[in-house]
């Protein structure tokens, strides 16, 4: 039997079930119930049998990827741990490699034998310890412990006391150093061990810095780690990184037996310049072997071929001033820092080529060896630094970013080791993307962090401000991302390099920097847009759609884009990769045809080439067909067979997208061009090249709306498109496929994105366009709102809330209504975010009808059915009790109601109702805790409401509330916005019995002048903004006040008035009718009320009506009153008098109006 056995698992383990096998014909159950088998038949007594079934557990369970059930897992875990304690110890090696492999992807369904494997005095921990002297057996244990750490999605990951005592485990045997009498390969593969379990217990967590988790020391072995084996970099890390604005600690590269022409290279000797000629030759050499096969060797293996020995002196900081001139704003691509006669120490160490003598052939296998698995160290190391930078906040980070990001040395100083080190130096193409994978995560997200750099100002000579620093980091940062550009020669690697110049992008605040980071930028990624992968071609464009969108327009972008592009001009037409010229993936031929191509710009008849290249660069990627067979991962994304990949065509669409966005006066003059290729985006198949190119339609009519707005930043030397233009670009528009993919419903996406075109029509053109092109947009989008796809019925709703605003429809009482009615039928949808959209359009409905009842007046409101309104106004009051996203626009359609309603509707039995619950919702609104946009909304909508005369304001027992709670939040609120909306709503009843009875406006009284008294006091500094605004609100609401009031009224008014008071009121008084700019009512406090007309106040002529009031008082006062009347008078004609001395000396400054006042 023991015989038969042995001979049994030794036929088994001899196959290679990757290779011999169909993994298909052997199915989990067959090797479930094998393993089961075999574990009741081996007994622990035999232990070389015992060894053979963990190596076929081993083999099987990795080589066909098989998935266990529970119970064969069970059995199998028994099995090994009973192993584990009764086996000699020269076998728990192997036991624990077949555990790992079961463990794998299983730890959530391992429960039950935790306490034994993970606990305190588990099998795991006792042999993973640091006290296990047997490393081969510690590095299996801490294999194991990782795959136990790896999460599956969906199921609990492993308790938080087990992840505390692996994590000690893999931290304890990272922060050891290697005994001298083990194998360096041995202590690699620990090391990695280690590294992949402390990134799988980061992965899908977030991080808690405890006593036991520090994040200062684990970030500290990821540095040490980062370096490991990487020749001439043999340095003493800190324990700890402390989270500091500035760097902490100056590392200096200490080389291990460098040969001495690399120190000599740093002098200008004749043995240097001979130095110069013999790495040239070399570097000669390297690029004619590279450019046999791009995406070779690096494809399986992890170093360069070639790559030998390393030297050091070559870091991202050497060579600072030759690396300046390599980038100045009139070079092209050729001088790039890899010509012979540049200084070798910007050329990246692991370019350098080596001497196939310099190791014998034994010594050369185990240094490769080595060398590989001090790769996977590195590389492990920068993954798990991934997983750190994923679980740990950024704001947290931002505290080590000069740990790993370079800065701007001084003259003199030592390179640091950095990110960029990695990228630079290491040998391994994959390290050098796991670095700039990792550096991609820092950027990504860190636009604020970023905004605080500047060196826009003077130099300071005394201090360096943090704003200063992190100007010149970033600066480095663009220098040594575009020396890793033009050095590298792995594709999957430069990919990396350009995504993240793309992040780096996207982020730094270039409107705060000097101009001149972008230009060499921009010159040096041209030439890689022809590369022969197609992952850099996709990667090349998305970093121009990161530099035409990052805070455009930017001037130095813009003169970019009118630069000639590649094939314009004289001596460009050769330019190609740094790498080599065969990466090209055009042929000559069709280059030259290129040239001569109809550009995308010129005019039906055959007009001048447009401007911008970029735009014209996009339009060929997307119409022009390829003409030669792809042998790369090309010919896998190919559509059609003729046209470029699908991801370079939409990407291509994206950067135009973004182009139109950020840069629309250079795309201009190429719209009906654009126009056709939107038409034949939308006509191809796929869905994604259609869902592009109606992405494309909505910018190019967003960019015509923006340049007809009164307020647009349009450039003074950029031409409006004519209007005939625009008429007939949405003529071509409408009358192609657009209107077929409205109607598609099979991708509910593609329909969404052409109502948002749709809402993108200039309303000027719109009113040009045939009529039944009108009807057709207009049906199709109250089609649309009974989609039943949530996302189609909020972007046709939205739609429709557009056209409501059109002046050509906004008259016609038929298409308000069917508008309407399709609004309130979806502000019933079960999803929030199409009831938002549906509250907003309801919100621009209602806006019209105000604007209708100003120009039409009477006839318009009869023409509104009774029943229309008492649906509009009963759905708008039950929205404002939904989502504060919908209450904010459900608020201001009430006070539109209200105010529209005619005093015939009021005195209706059907409208008293709905309107107190209108009211009560308002008042409710204003006084509860929804977000300050909704509430200033609310304040401004019963402003709104306080203008229709046909309200019983100041006798319905609801206006004693809606006073109440204007004067409660005008004096009380923490926002500034809302006390201002408050303020106006409290100054807009034109009469004074609208205000109620004494009692009522003794309290609007004292609340208006208790806040303009104490209009400065605030917790929160960025409310200061608003103060001046504020003000200017309550100073007219008390003007107004003082206008109406009445005799009884004027007690109230004296209190308001007395020794402390009276200065601070009548220095703002004064300042605010001697100061005579504009008081807008829709600046930066306007909420989603918005359309408020600009209006220029007579302010003299509200003291005026103040003073006259006063003297019609006179007239009528009684002797209980007189005191009272001549205080406030004396009052009013101090205010008066003061501003006439201030506007005579022509001089505004507040501290002189209290002067006056004071005495």
């Amino acid at each position: 039997m023991k015989t038969q056995l042995n001979l049994l698992l030794d036929e088994l383990l001899s196959h290679s079930y990757n290779h011999q096998l169909n993994p298909q014909s052997v199915t989990a159950q067959d090797v479930c119930v094998l393993l089961v088998n075999a574990s009741r038949l081996v007994p622990h007594s035999q232990e070389h049998l015992v060894i053979k079934l963990c190596q076929l557990i081993h083999q099987l369970l990795n080589q066909l990827q098989v998935i266990v059930d529970e119970q064969t897992l069970d059995t199998l875990l028994s099995y090994c741990k009973q192993a584990l304690k009764t086996c000699s110890s020269w076998t728990h090696s192997e036991i624990l490699l077949a555990l790992s492999s079961l463990v794998y992807g299983n730890g959530p369904r391992c429960q039950r034998h935790h306490p034994e494997l993970l606990g305190p005095t588990g099998i795991l921990i006792k042999c993973g310890d640091l006290s296990q002297t047997n490393l081969e057996l510690r590095r299996s244990a801490v294999h194991c412990l990782a795959n136990f750490c790896l999460g599956v999605p969906g199921h609990p990951y492993l308790e938080d006391s087990y992840k505390a005592v692996c994590y000690r485990i893999f931290l304890g045997n990272l922060q050891s150093s290697k005994p001298p009498d083990v194998d360096d390969v041995v202590f690699c593969t620990l090391l990695q061990s280690a590294l992949k379990g402390m990134q799988y217990i980061l992965s899908g967590t977030k991080w808690k810095d405890t006593p036991d988790q520090d994040l200062g020391s684990l970030l500290a072995l990821l540095k040490k780690y980062m370096f490991h084996g990487l020749p001439g970099i043999n340095v003493e890390m800190p324990q700890v990184l402390y989270p500091a604005p500035l760097p902490r600690y100056e590392t200096v590269p200490a080389a291990k037996a460098e040969p001495a022409q690399d120190t000599a290279t740093q002098k200008k000797t004749p043995g240097s310049q001979q130095n110069k000629k013999r790495k040239s030759r070399g570097k000669g050499k390297k690029a004619r072997a590279e450019g046999k096969a791009d995406g070779g060797p690096e494809e399986g293996d992890d170093e360069e071929p070639n790559s030998g020995p390393v030297r050091s002196g070559g870091g991202e900081r050497a060579g600072r001033e030759e690396s300046r001139t390599c980038w100045p704003q009139t070079s092209t691509p050729h001088s790039l820092p890899l010509q012979s006669g540049v200084c070798p120490q910007l050329y990246p160490c692991w370019k350098k080529g080596s001497s196939d003598s310099e190791f014998s052939d034994p010594e050369g296998g185990m240094q490769s060896k080595l060398r590989l698995y001090q790769a996977r160290v590195r590389q492990s190391t920068l993954q798990c630094f991934l997983a750190v930078v994923k679980s740990v906040e950024k704001r947290i980070l931002y505290g080590y970013w000069s740990s790993f990001i370079p800065d701007a040395p001084g003259i003199g100083s030592p390179p640091s080791l950095t990110l960029l080190t990695i990228a630079l130096k290491d040998p391994s193409p994959k390290v050098r993307a796991g670095a700039l994978q990792v550096l991609s995560a820092l950027l990504d997200g860190s636009r604020q962090f970023l905004s605080a750099a500047e060196d826009t100002s003077a130099p300071r000579q005394a201090f360096t401000p943090f704003s200063a620093t992190l100007a010149a980091s970033l600066r480095e940062l663009h220098r040594c991302l575009l020396l890793a550009l033009v050095a590298e020669s792995s594709s999957q690697t430069l990919t990396q390099v350009i995504k993240c110049l793309a992040h780096l992008v996207s982020n730094v605040p270039y409107n705060r920097l000097r101009p001149g980071l972008l230009s060499p930028l921009w010159k040096q990624i041209r030439p890689y847009i022809r590369h022969r992968d197609v992952n850099v071609r996709v990667s090349c464009l998305t970093l121009f759609g990161a530099l035409v969108s990052a805070q455009a327009p930017l001037p130095e972008v813009q003169l970019l884009l009118q630069q000639p592009g590649p094939g314009v001009g004289s001596g460009s037409s050769g330019v190609t990769t740094p790498q080599d010229a065969s990466l090209s993936w055009r042929q000559t031929g069709r280059k030259e045809r290129d040239i001569n191509l109809p550009s995308p710009g010129a005019g039906r008849d055959g007009g001048p080439e447009i401007s911008c290249w970029l735009l014209q660069l996009c339009v060929t990627l997307v119409t022009q067909p390829r003409e030669e067979t792809y042998s790369d991962s090309d010919a896998a994304g190919s559509t059609g067979g003729a046209l470029e990949p699908s991801p370079v065509r939409l990407e291509a669409l994206q950067v135009l997208a973004h182009l139109v966005k950020g840069y629309f006066s250079l795309a201009q003059s190429s719209l009906l061009e654009l126009a056709q290729l939107s038409a034949r985006c939308l006509s191809e198949q796929d869905p994604s090249v259609q869902l592009h190119g109606a992405k494309l339609l909505e910018e190019l009519g967003t960019g015509i709306i923006q340049q007809y707005r009164a307020d647009s930043n349009t450039p003074e030397n950029a031409s409006v498109v004519p209007l005939c233009q625009v008429v007939q670009f949405w003529s071509e528009v409408l009358t192609g496929p657009l209107i077929g993919a409205l109607q598609n419903d099979q991708h509910p996406t593609l329909q969404t994105s052409a109502c948002d075109t749709l809402s993108s029509i200039l309303p000027q053109a719109f009113s040009q366009l045939p009529d039944k092109t009108q009807v057709l947009c207009i049906t199709v989008l109250l089609g649309l709102t009974y989609c039943e796809n949530c996302l189609v019925k909020a972007a046709a709703v939205r739609a429709l809330g557009v056209y409501i605003l059109f002046p050509c429809l906004r008259e016609d009482v038929m298409f308000v209504a069917d508008t309407a009615n399709a609004i309130l039928t979806v502000l019933e949808d079960r999803s929030p975010n199409v009831r938002a959209k549906a509250a907003w359009s309801l919100g621009n409905l209602t806006d019209t009808l105000i604007v209708n009842m100003d120009t039409d007046g009477l006839d318009f409101q009869e023409e509104i059915s009774d029943m229309l309104l008492l649906k509009m106004l009963r759905t708008a009051t039950q929205a404002s009790a939904d989502k504060d996203r919908v209450k904010s626009n459900a608020v201001r359609a009430l006070g539109n109601l209200l105010h529209f309603l005619q005093p015939i509707r009021l005195r209706k039995p059907a409208f008293e109702q709905p309107l107190e619950q209108a009211m009560r919702a308002l008042i409710d609104t204003v006084k509860g805790d929804a977000t300050m946009k909704v509430r200033w909304n609310a304040c401004y909508a019963l402003g709104n409401a306080f203008r229709n005369t046909g309200l019983p304001l100041g006798t319905a027992i609801w206006s004693i509330e809606a006073y109440s709670a204007l004067s409660s939040v005008v004096t009380s609120c923490k926002n500034f916005k809302v006390r201002i909306k408050s303020a106006a709503a409290l100054a807009v009843p034109a009469t004074r019995d609208r205000y109620g009875d004494v009692r009522q406006f003794a309290e609007v009284w004292r609340a208006l002048a208790l806040a303009l008294e104490h209009s400065e006091e605030t917790q929160d500094f960025l409310e200061y903004r608003y103060c001046a605004s504020l003000r200017t609100e309550l100073c007219h609401a008390l003007l107004h006040l003082l206008a109406l009031c009445q005799l009884e009224d004027l007690p109230i008014v004296v209190m308001s008035l007395s020794d402390h008071s009276k200065p601070a009121l009548q220095g703002f008084l004064v300042h605010y009718l001697s100061d005579v700019s504009l008081v807008s009512r829709r600046d930066d406090v306007s909420g989603e009320d918005g359309r408020d007309q600009t209006e220029l106040r007579d302010k003299m002529k509200e003291l005026d009506e103040v003073l006259s009031r006063l003297k019609e008082l006179e007239a009528e006062v009684t002797p209980d009153h007189k005191f009272d009347l001549d205080t406030v008078k004396s009052f009013v004609e101090d205010v008066a008098k003061n501003c006439e001395i201030i506007k005579s000396s022509n001089v505004l400054d507040a501290p002189v109006v209290h002067t006056i006042t004071s005495a």
